[in-house]
């Protein structure tokens, strides 16, 4: 065995956050190594030949607009673009598919959207502009709050300046659509129950029903930031922000090792000192341990369970997934032929989502153990904004299956009996498939390749992802803001001395955005 490597920092896990983490410290002068125990970087920001050569399927993530969008990246923007980093705008960035065969889309013309609107609504359309200008007042204040750390001084002259800017009456009206449901929050502005489909859908996303209270923000952020921003998707998959994020890691002198599995974090006078690989090596940490792990996969198991007060550890063993997730990835000979009108070929996301009425449903029966007998669908068209993801003429797709159990103990529909995901999921990709087709007639008939994911599936490509839970762990208001992941733990810190939390378990939670895992660093090398 050789002798042990000293480093500052050590970062367990080369998920984007980890990633970001470990590059902002080795921009400040930190000697940084990045431990991951699979072959390569990336964690749930993976893409990959999943069907047939040359059709790149994005694993998990495909949306890369909060990454576009962060502080990292704009920190760090020119260095990441020497290093390939490379976006692709959608002029059409989501739509939603209703039962009558229509659709309604956000595109980033706003007359366009507008337009589509008025058909069904004037007053909506009045009202979708009237939001937009508020959104462009507002925005400054919510994006600092999701940008400073839980709790913080940041956070504190971010809310003293709403304050001083917004008034009390528009502090007050952040602090309702940080806590409402997204139907509250859409009802008391628009009037079309298509329009309010549309936005609701992006709950789903993010564990949140129609019903669910600290549901509404995603769904005005989505809506709204796309119409303002835009959405993008990496060029040639969204593995381009990690491609680009390991090698600036290692431009500044970082280290990224690749099939280390860390077997112990260890602890020496009370702190965290450093690790030990599965195959024996040590590593030394002068100065941190950062975790870029679910909380459950780090006390009781990495961390010795006596040097854990029994308080937290309950907590962290009371850490809720989301519920499941299946990702269904084909390879195909066109786009899907949407009956409601080709221009939805165009669209990054389309939603099949069609009422507020179903998204409930789908959730109950979900969370009661039972297959959904409609589920929830985001259909993502890579390939109709990137080309390079398939060989020329072809295309890849990319579904999202939401919400589905970790356990099946039945089928809402009493079609598939009760059993592992591994005996099921070929028979549930079928149920999902039937509901693409009665919405785009004859795509199987364009499927070259497919590769199915189970929530099971999921956890076994990323142990991160519970039950198939793609959140790392459920966003309710109970889980998030200050008690993401442990109340009284803030600011990414664990009761070890030097061993901190970051990634999608932690503030601000699941998204690209970088945001835990570059917080931390700024707060570690202040």
């Amino acid at each position: 065995m050789g002798a042990e490597t000293v480093v500052d920092a050590i970062v367990i896990g080369a998920g984007h956050n980890g990633l970001a983490a470990a590059v902002e410290l080795a921009s400040k002068g930190w000697k940084v190594q990045v431990l991951e125990a699979k072959g390569s970087a990336g964690g749930a920001v993976s893409t990959q030949e999943l069907t047939l050569p040359g059709f790149r399927h994005d694993v998990c993530a495909m949306n890369l607009s909060s990454f576009a969008g962060s502080a990292f990246y704009q920190r760090h923007k020119e260095a990441l673009e020497r290093h390939g980093l490379a976006f692709v705008p959608a002029a059409h960035c989501f739509a939603s598919v209703f039962r009558d065969q229509s659709y309604l889309g956000v595109s980033t013309d706003l007359e366009t959207t507008l337009s589509r609107i008025r058909a069904i609504s004037e007053k909506d359309a009045q009202a979708w502009q009237a939001m937009l200008d508020d959104f462009q007042r507002k925005a400054p204040h919510l994006f600092a709050v999701l940008g400073s750390p839980m709790p913080s001084m940041g956070l504190f002259k971010s809310a003293w300046k709403s304050w001083r800017e917004l008034g009390k009456d528009g502090v007050a009206e952040l602090l309702q659509l940080l806590l409402a449901t997204p139907r509250d929050f859409l009802d008391s502005h628009f009037e079309s129950d298509s329009l309010k489909a549309m936005m609701a859908a992006w709950g789903l996303h993010v564990d949140f029903t129609p019903d669910t209270a600290g549901g509404a923000l995603f769904p005005y952020l989505e809506s709204m930031a796309n119409q303002a921003f835009g959405m993008v998707i990496g060029q040639g998959g969204a593995d381009t922000i990690i491609r680009a994020m390991t090698g600036l890691l290692q431009e500044l002198g970082g280290e990224l090792l690749l099939n280390a599995p860390v077997h112990t974090i260890e602890q020496e006078n009370g702190r965290a000192s450093g690790v030990v690989l599965a195959d024996g090596r040590r590593f030394h940490a002068r100065k941190a341990v950062i975790a870029n792990l679910n909380p459950q996969l780090v006390f009781g198991r990495l961390v010795q369970s006596a040097a854990v007060p029994k308080d937290y550890q309950k907590k962290v063993d009371a850490f809720r997934p989301g519920l499941g997730t299946m990702m269904i990835h084909l390879a195909l000979d066109g786009l899907p032929d949407w009956k409601a009108g080709a221009e939805l070929q165009g669209f990054s996301y389309v939603h099949l989502a069609p009422d507020m009425a179903m998204m409930s449903r789908v959730y109950a029966e979900a969370a009661a153990g039972l297959l959904p007998a409609e589920p929830v669908l985001v259909v993502g068209q890579g390939t109709a904004l990137d080309p390079s993801r398939a060989p020329e003429g072809k295309h890849t797709l990319w579904i999202q299956v939401r919400v589905l159990p970790a356990q099946v103990t039945g089928d809402a529909l009493g079609q598939i009996h009760a059993g592992d995901w591994s005996q099921l999921k070929d028979a549930y990709a079928e149920r999902v498939l039937d509901l693409l087709e009665s919405y785009a007639p004859g795509l199987r008939g364009k499927i070259l390749g497919s590769h199915v994911m189970s929530p099971q599936d999921l956890e076994q490509f990323n142990a991160n992802l519970i039950g198939g839970d793609n959140l790392s762990g459920s966003h309710h208001l109970d889980q998030n803001f200050f008690f993401r992941p442990v109340a009284g733990y803030s600011k990414y810190k664990t009761p070890i001395k030097d061993l901190y939390l970051c990634g999608a378990s932690t503030w601000p939670g699941a998204g690209t955005g970088a945001g835990s895992g570059y917080m931390l660093a700024n707060l570690l090398a202040k």
